[in-house]
């Protein structure tokens, strides 16, 4: 009996596979241990296997193509409808099975160790972030008790973190003093690891040829540049550079009917981490038209004119990767004019 589609549901440790044959007919749907996978697949002749994208499935489909087999990822959130009643591995697998056979389904490219290594990178500085902000947010609230308040910005707790350090700040009881300088100890020294990323990320940046290409874009900097190159791979998975945009989840909500076209706000469903980078980059433009008007883009200058500032960051989030993007991601195949795809 001929394999020629397989779900494969992953997890921890026990695993299900759900198979069909070119007719239809179920050949198999049986649990696996981890240690089971890989002898499995390597038993059946090449087909097309199935999978959700989540964290370990860019791994098993490396791993998987190497047996020659074709795999596919696909987001959970298409593959759920397929579910016909209750929840289980089992049910999982045959959904997943018969979602990945669909024309119309859209697929997650699979990501190599390089792009995951520097996610990684990517994914440990935003975590090491927001452990400065509560750090930041605490000494703040710990020195208004007392009826002392630090000024915004990083810089400006940071300073006044080194001062609890040398014993310069005063106007706290002894036991609070001790308590503000293991935080302050804490905080400096997230902060210079924050620095090491930042500079690693810099370097990664010099040596990828996208992240240099997408840094003549203004309002990209190293790190989104880094980011966006490392997520999207080669770009050969959007057809459309409303697609490309609409992949972070930086395009209107449609509520159409009736022939009427209704838009709303942004979707914000795909990657919010890419999606924080590329507003917070355009938002550094929207500001230098307000700092420095003689060196802003004129269309900028008219569309803030017309629009909320905020609006007219997401526009030109938009913009950015619909248009700007495309035509910097060689090999993308999404624009044939610049000579560089």
């Amino acid at each position: 009996m001929q394999v020629t589609t397989v779900g494969l549901d992953l997890a921890k440790n026990i695993f299900d596979v759900h198979g069909v044959t070119e007719a239809g007919e179920v050949a198999f749907n049986r649990p696996l241990r981890r240690a089971q996978v890989l002898a499995f697949f390597e038993r059946l002749s090449p087909c097309l296997i199935g999978i959700e994208a989540c964290a370990s499935s860019h791994h098993w489909g490396r791993e998987l193509t190497k047996l020659g087999h074709t795999v596919r990822l696909m987001p959970p959130m298409y593959a759920k409808p397929y579910v016909k009643r209750g929840k289980s591995d089992t049910v999982d697998a045959e959904a997943i099975c018969e979602a990945v056979t669909r024309p119309t389904m859209r697929f997650v490219e699979i990501k190599s160790e390089d792009q995951q290594a520097l996610l990684s990178l990517h994914r440990a500085r935003d975590f090491v972030v927001r452990q400065r902000t509560q750090l930041i947010n605490m000494l703040r609230s710990l020195a208004a008790e007392f009826g002392i308040t630090i000024a915004r910005g990083v810089a400006r707790a940071i300073d006044f973190a080194k001062g609890i350090i040398e014993g310069k700040q005063s106007g706290f009881p002894a036991l609070a003093l001790d308590v503000l300088r293991v935080l302050s100890r804490q905080l400096v020294e997230l902060h210079n690891r924050l620095r090491w990323y930042e500079i690693t990320m810099r370097i990664q940046a010099r040596l990828s040829r996208q992240a240099q290409l997408l840094q003549t874009i203004p309002g990209v900097g190293p790190v989104t540049a880094s980011a966006v190159a490392a997520t999207i791979g080669s770009g050969h998975q959007f057809k459309s550079g409303r697609e490309f945009a609409a992949w972070p989840g930086l395009t209107p909500r449609n509520h159409s009917s009736g022939g009427k076209e209704r838009l709303g706000k942004i979707t914000k469903m795909g990657d919010r981490y890419l999606r924080q980078l590329i507003v917070v980059g355009m938002t550094s433009r929207v500001r230098q038209v307000t700092n420095h008007p003689e060196r802003a883009d004129p269309w900028l200058t008219k569309l803030l004119q017309r629009k909320p500032a905020r609006l007219a960051t997401v526009a030109m989030a938009n913009n950015l990767l619909g248009t700007c993007l495309r035509h910097t991601l060689p090999g993308s195949g999404l624009c044939g004019s610049c000579g560089r795809c």
